[in-house]
């Protein structure tokens, strides 16, 4: 589990390598350090900046120290997010984590809710965090508009409104 204690380790990590990693993280870590959950995650989603090489092999060499690490655990996955997020998205940014050589951004909540939003209706296993953020109807409103355009598939838009519909229902309990 990828937690505060372990990314304060590889924040000494980096500094004993003469290393800096300013980032932009989504997903569960993201959730995580902003106390939205408290489940087990595995890597660490990097939108900004694409890895250099030196910090793929520092992130490969920690996980060496750590058993429970994948290789990967550190990587640029969602990387294509970059390109779909909504206009101005980079002035929303929020600190999740700050040490001396590793610092975490991640997504103003409407941004990140949004992303949780659109990878529940694409993957459908991320229902439990949309729930942990709690949105409003408001904010599901708001992003039913965004999700709805991030796949051409003729049927995705009513795929995305029941999936949707199932999320107010859990909310309303």
């Amino acid at each position: 589990m990828i937690t505060k204690d372990i990314l304060t380790a590889y924040d000494t990590f980096l500094e004993g390598r003469g290393l800096h990693l300013d980032a932009i993280i989504v997903g569960g870590t993201a959730l995580n350090l902003l106390g939205y959950i408290s489940r087990q995650t595995r890597d660490v989603d990097i939108i900004a900046p694409e890895l250099s090489e030196a910090l793929k092999l520092a992130s490969e060499d920690f996980a060496k120290t750590i058993p429970t690490l994948w290789s990967n655990w550190l990587n640029n996955g969602p990387s294509s997010l970059v390109d779909i997020l909504p206009t101005g998205w980079e002035t929303r940014l929020q600190d999740s984590y700050i040490g001396t050589a590793l610092q975490l951004k991640t997504l103003g909540r409407s941004d990140l809710l949004k992303t949780k939003l659109f990878a529940y209706c694409d993957r459908g296993t991320d229902l439990s965090d949309c729930l942990a953020m709690k949105p409003t109807p408001e904010e599901l409103d708001d992003a039913l508009t965004w999700v709805v355009l991030q796949d051409a598939n003729p049927l995705w838009p009513e795929h995305v409104r029941a999936s949707f519909d199932v999320l107010t229902q859990q909310l309303k309990g």
